[in-house]
């Protein structure tokens, strides 16, 4: 009975090292379809292909990283049942072991369900509206658009602060739509939800599946961050902590005197190209089936960082920082605006 275990275990790595040879192959498959899509946007015009094109590369990189730790799962678990091999070849001589392994049955149900390669696909339905919206380009490119700014307002949320959630130093407007820095200290309720140690602020409603986009006004301001959050940011306690972006919780780009810093899991990603740029509104754009968190500078859909994020672990809320006084320069609200109009191009 033991030597049938262990044969059952052997087939059973068998099937994990053959199912870690099919999604390397859906990864080479997937690599093949976006190179395809870059050479139709290229016949269509060629003129809109960076910026159209810069979303299909992000695309393809959370596709990569989620393949590759489908890859990994599965090398860890062929790597326990050589163990496990190992261990039963050496108790079939004593005749010790148990027959069956329900533990490890399980692992092997569960990573052979979690790594199907069929259930990972691009976002096919973004990437048709790509299409389309490119080769219809001609029809409204007297209106200095880029093709990914329709395509991001069809995405368009409406997004209402929590006031139950801001910091006291900040002010929330009845709608719920910009948040304002004040010296003053104010009498608000203490709320489990409250932020007690940064300027932040979150959405009353998350989402947890499909695209969203929204656009934050910061003209005129000298220190803002923006992003998105799971509801498990900690609100009190040090300060660190409850930044944006400091932890795995969070991402955001966040605008200190002209310099812009990409944050997530604590690591900055300095943007120096974007120095000294200034932009009426950011755009950010979050994807829950290709794993994107992307921001914009929506007045020209200018690309400023991209986060491949793989999967998300929960539902994501809207958060932001409208910041300090600054020295007397930052005293301007970060106002929400309607993102499925365009901002002013400069």
């Amino acid at each position: 009975m033991l030597l049938n275990y262990q044969q059952h275990l052997q087939r059973q790595r068998d099937v994990v090292t053959y199912r870690m040879k099919k999604l390397a192959a859906k990864q080479v498959e997937i690599a093949e379809k976006i190179r395809k899509k870059y050479e139709e946007m290229k016949r269509v015009l060629d003129e809109d292909l960076r910026i159209t094109l810069t979303q299909l590369d992000t695309e393809h990189e959370a596709t990569e990283k989620l393949m590759e730790q489908r890859i990994e799962e599965c090398y860890h678990l062929t790597q326990e049942l050589d163990q496990e091999l190992s261990n039963i070849s050496a108790q079939v001589t004593k005749q010790e072991a148990d027959i069956q392994n329900p533990q490890t049955e399980k692992r092997i149900s569960d990573t052979l369900m979690l790594t199907d390669p069929d259930l990972i696909q691009m976002d096919e339905f973004k990437n048709k509206q790509l299409l389309s919206l490119t080769i219809n380009l001609l029809l409204f490119i007297r209106s200095q658009v880029p093709v990914t700014k329709k395509l991001f307002q069809s995405y368009a949320a409406d997004v209402v602060l929590d006031a139950e959630t801001a910091h006291p130093k900040l002010i929330i407007s009845p709608k719920g739509d910009s948040a304002t820095y004040t010296d003053t200290w104010q009498d608000v309720p203490e709320t489990p939800s409250r932020f007690e140690t940064t300027l932040n602020v979150v959405s009353q409603q998350g989402f947890s599946e499909g695209r969203q986009y929204w656009e934050v006004e910061v003209s005129g301001k000298t220190y803002w961050e923006l992003g998105l959050t799971y509801p498990s940011i900690p609100r009190k306690g040090r300060e660190e902590d409850s930044w944006l972006g400091r932890g795995k919780e969070s991402w955001c780009v966040e605008y200190f005197n002209g310099d812009y810093t990409a944050w997530h899991g604590g690591v900055q990603h300095e943007l120096p190209l974007l120095a000294g740029r200034q932009f009426t509104r950011i755009g950010v754009f979050c994807s829950f089936p290709g794993g994107l968190v992307c921001f914009l500078g929506a007045d020209t859909m200018t690309p400023l960082h991209c986060f491949c994020a793989g999967n998300f672990a929960d539902a994501l809320h809207q958060a932001l920082c409208p910041g300090h006084d600054n020295e007397g320069t930052n005293w301007k609200s970060l106002k929400i605006c309607d993102a499925s109009r365009s901002a002013p191009v400069l």
